[in-house]
């Protein structure tokens, strides 16, 4: 246990609001991003190349960046992590986070520390922290 203490004394402090918000903006993007991905295997099954007009190509960029984040997701967090962090930001509407907190059958302050350990969590596996 001391060490664990001396280890977290050693590393930097971090802003967790922005922590929490560059991670927020990460995981939006990433679900445009999962879309893009589907919408050129799509086309590359159909052989076409090119179906909208591109003006810029970063499509190794974004492809890298869906599967780091997939594998952030699946690796580096447990199952109710991942649940509150799916269910929170990888949804296509604003969710609330009691409305998360009930459907998980959690209590608020367990849901709170659940989400705050897991958005640590995935911005370390992101190296965003």
């Amino acid at each position: 246990m001391t060490l664990t203490v001396e280890v977290l004394h050693l590393l930097p402090e971090v802003n967790e609001k922005q922590v929490r918000q560059t991670l927020i903006n990460e995981l939006k993007l990433y679900k445009a991003l999962k879309v893009k991905q589907e919408n050129l295997d799509e086309q590359k099954a159909n052989g076409i190349l090119t179906l909208f007009p591109k003006l810029r190509d970063q499509n190794v960029c974004s492809e890298l960046k869906v599967r780091q984040i997939e594998r952030a997701l699946e690796y580096s967090l447990d199952e109710i992590e991942q649940d509150i962090i799916r269910m929170k930001y990888l949804t296509s509407r604003m969710v609330k986070d009691l409305e998360v907190c009930e459907e998980l059958g959690l209590k608020k302050d367990r849901y709170y520390k659940l989400k705050k350990q897991a958005t640590f969590k995935l911005s370390t596996a992101l190296g965003i922290i």
